[in-house]
């Protein structure tokens, strides 16, 4: 075998290989290389191979770039965030509802400003990249300007990247909604523009039900039926006054996730974040539409909105990633964000493995947003979008990686204790931009 590449990487690597939900099958199917070369040609994954077999298709004896002492995972997968709200991530107080008239809605005025959201949107990316996450699912503003700069910093970035303009149309402040008439022309235009251009996706983003007419899902399904590459990203079941609140404006309809399902909102493209507060036929339809949900851990304990069910969601089947959902959510580090689904898991009675944890946050997250062809490990022909990782930064930290006994203790306690100072480099696309030493993105 001839091993064809532009680019080498020696160091320790770790994936998880195939799709599933049993915690016994995705521990079957990690994969861990104490000493491996990671073959790349032109940004796509050539192979991972043990060192003892890749050196022999080296074109010299040092030609890789060498990373041995950290640890490559794959780039992680965030399924769920808000980049307006970066600004107000920790804003003090309230649950779901409240916290948005008092904190969210005044900040996501400002994005009528294509200056500031240009800004922001660098801002917002350097953080993602800070923290190891290559790729991300992103509710912009109900302002066309708020995704137009943001699609335009990913684009330099050559980062795969899924977003799309908030649509509004009642229940928010006059200055951020919209007729349905509007919001289809513009989200239309969005499409247009940026879906399918160069690793971006556009994902038609209704805020949620109640905000949301019927006239304003009916412009959704027609957008969706146009386009149906097109992703679907809002909001289920978060908050318990939340779902009492669809009750009552959507009385004909049996559920929450029945009002999305009757614009046929539902299927393979659609992420629901949170899912809380379900019932049996909202389980029942999400696996029989291959609808996926995303969880967001610290958003769900910082709101007191309630703890996720992960063990019904893996025995039923679905699909589900991790989200992060800055600003309601406090950090934008997926180590943080796995110690507090450890947490939530916990007080349920359910114990998540290291080996489930990050694939939730990778190859899961990946199948969650239907990428997982294109990203999530390390198999040949996927993007190459990788985090370098240094496994102690702290005296404790390396005492604890010291006494570990294996890969999956160690990622446990990564994963326990990690944050950003663990982010050595992130790699997107096949060239590393951003850097600790630096704190920076490259250009």
């Amino acid at each position: 075998m001839t091993v064809n590449y532009t680019q080498a990487l020696r160091g320790q690597f770790f994936d998880i290989t195939q799709t599933g939900t049993r915690p016994d099958e995705l521990l079957a199917n990690a994969r861990h290389h104490e000493d491996g070369l990671l073959f790349l040609n032109d940004g796509i994954i050539v192979a991972l191979l043990p060192w003892e077999e890749g050196c022999l298709h080296l074109r010299g004896e040092n030609d890789y770039v060498d990373y041995r002492g950290k640890l490559i995972l794959p780039g992680f997968v965030d399924t769920h965030l808000h980049y307006p709200q970066t600004e107000m991530i920790g804003a003090y107080g309230e649950q779901l509802l409240e916290w948005l008239q008092t904190y969210t809605f005044p900040v996501e005025s400002q994005y009528q400003d294509s200056s500031h959201a240009a800004k922001m949107s660098a801002f917002f990316l350097s953080q993602l990249l800070s923290n190891g996450t290559t790729t991300a699912l992103v509710f912009g503003t109900v302002h066309p300007q708020s995704v137009e700069a943001l699609f335009s910093a990913a684009e330099h970035l050559s980062m795969r990247m899924i977003a799309g303009k908030v649509m509004m149309d009642r229940n928010a402040p006059d200055y951020l909604t919209e007729t349905p008439e509007q919001s289809y022309t513009q989200t239309r235009e969005l499409i247009q523009r940026w879906h399918k251009k160069g690793r971006l996706n556009y994902a038609l983003t209704p805020r949620f039900a109640p905000t949301s007419s019927p006239e304003l899902l009916a412009a959704v399904q027609a957008l969706r039926e146009e386009f149906p590459d097109t992703w679907l990203h809002t909001h289920l079941s978060e908050n318990s006054a939340e779902v009492e609140w669809v009750k009552s404006l959507w009385p004909e309809s049996e559920s929450y996730l029945g009002v999305y399902h009757h614009y046929k909102l539902t299927g393979k493209r659609s992420v629901f974040a949170h899912a809380i507060h379900l019932q049996d036929c909202e389980w029942d339809c999400l696996h029989r539409t291959e609808s996926a949900i995303a969880f967001c851990p610290t958003s769900n304990l910082f709101l007191g909105s309630g703890l996720f069910n992960l063990k019904q969601c893996h025995e039923r089947g679905i699909r589900m990633g991790i989200g992060t959902d800055v600003g309601a959510g406090t950090t934008f580090n997926m180590l943080q964000t796995l110690a507090e689904a450890y947490k939530v898991a916990q007080l349920q009675g359910y114990r998540l493995c290291a080996s489930e944890a990050f694939y939730h946050a990778t190859l899961g997250g990946a199948h969650a947003l239907d990428l997982d062809d294109k990203i999530g490990n390390f198999l040949p022909g996927k993007e190459a979008d990788f985090v370098v990782l240094d496994l102690a930064v702290s005296p404790l930290q390396k005492m604890r990686h010291a006494n570990s006994r294996d890969i999956f203790e160690k990622l446990f306690v990564l994963m326990t204790l990690g944050d950003d100072r663990n982010i050595w480099h992130t790699w997107v696309n096949g060239k590393c931009v951003w850097t600790r030493d630096t704190l920076e993105v490259a250009a």
